[in-house]
């Protein structure tokens, strides 16, 4: 389907206040980077990590259950952790049954907020798409709705509905750093902005979705390894959200492990934030100096997630 006509910004300023009594308007912490030992800057931090379930994926769960028909066997979901707690979290507000796949790369602290929510949890399969597969057969044995973490047009529509906080909290910024994986997030907040301002995106060397794409020119197969594989190593980029990509995103930035390791122990050491290895990567790319912003440039960065335990970082 092509960006113009399922993810639009009609549709997005349409979902925001549908959805704004069960998300949480999350802050913005202004730092200098002069605090973490680089050259002074003023860096913008868009603190998604403290929304609903630990991750902006919070908003694209509530639209596609307010948005769907839930049939009577719930909702089913694939996921890495974070959008398996989302709509783990959704359908206990909204008073539906939940069933989550996960991958046995995916960290316990995710597994414990998914349980709490009160959702049925299966472990199974090595990475995220084994997990897919298996949330694919029990939606066809079930008659289960099935959420997908981003080729999903109501996905990509939930995580757009950022725009309004990142206008009114975030005006004038020049750049917008974003992690993906498989880009739900950036999807659905360049569909808005629409070439407004500079979006980057931010991918661990072990999992280059986007950026394989770009060379390619379309969706195709990438690693699915590293530190932050449990969210940002879906194999492929999504179809729905790779013609926004192709027209907003300006590039693809890689970072290493040992950046988005830096960049987690930075975010707790110096400001007391905790973040996951994929919610801490778009910033490890100003931090590691991968991103060099041009004199002047204001730079916002999404924290897009914190299911992790500090102790372990």
């Amino acid at each position: 389907m092509s960006q113009g006509n399922t993810v639009t910004r009609e549709r997005i300023a349409a979902m925001e206040p549908r959805i704004r009594p069960y998300i949480r308007h999350t802050p913005v912490l202004r730092v200098d980077m002069a605090d973490f030992d680089r050259t002074p800057l003023t860096v913008d931090l868009k603190l998604e990590c403290l929304q609903h379930s630990g991750s902006f994926k919070a908003r694209g769960a509530f639209t596609n259950l307010l948005e769907r028909p839930v049939p009577e066997a719930g909702v089913v979901a694939a996921s890495g952790g974070n959008h398996g707690a989302a709509v783990a979290y959704a359908a206990m507000r909204l008073g539906h049954k939940a069933t989550i796949f996960v991958p046995e790369v995916s960290p316990a602290a995710k597994l414990e907020r998914i349980r709490s929510y009160g959702a049925e949890l299966i472990v199974g399969g090595a990475r995220y798409a084994e997990a897919l597969a298996a949330s694919e057969r029990f939606a066809e044995q079930t008659g289960a709705l099935q959420i997908h973490a981003f080729n999903q047009e109501e996905t990509l529509v939930g995580q757009g509905t950022l725009r309004l906080e990142i206008e009114s909290d975030l005006p004038g910024i020049d750049t917008l750093l974003v992690a993906v994986g498989g880009g739900g997030l950036i999807g659905g907040i360049a569909a808005w902005f629409a070439g407004r301002i500079r979006i980057i995106a931010v991918e661990p060397e072990g999992a280059p979705t986007l950026h394989r794409a770009f060379e390619a020119g379309h969706p195709v197969d990438a690693p699915a390894e590293g530190i932050a594989a449990d969210s940002l190593a879906p194999k492929r980029v999504g179809e729905m959200m790779f013609p926004i990509a192709e027209a907003f995103v300006e590039r693809s930035i890689l970072v290493s492990d040992d950046d988005i390791i830096a960049a987690q122990k930075a975010l707790w050491n110096r400001v007391r934030i905790i973040s996951e290895p994929g919610g801490a990567a778009a910033f490890a790319a100003v931090l590691s100096g991968r991103y060099t912003p041009a004199p002047g440039e204001r730079v916002a960065v999404l924290v897009c997630g914190a299911n992790a335990n500090p102790a372990t970082f």
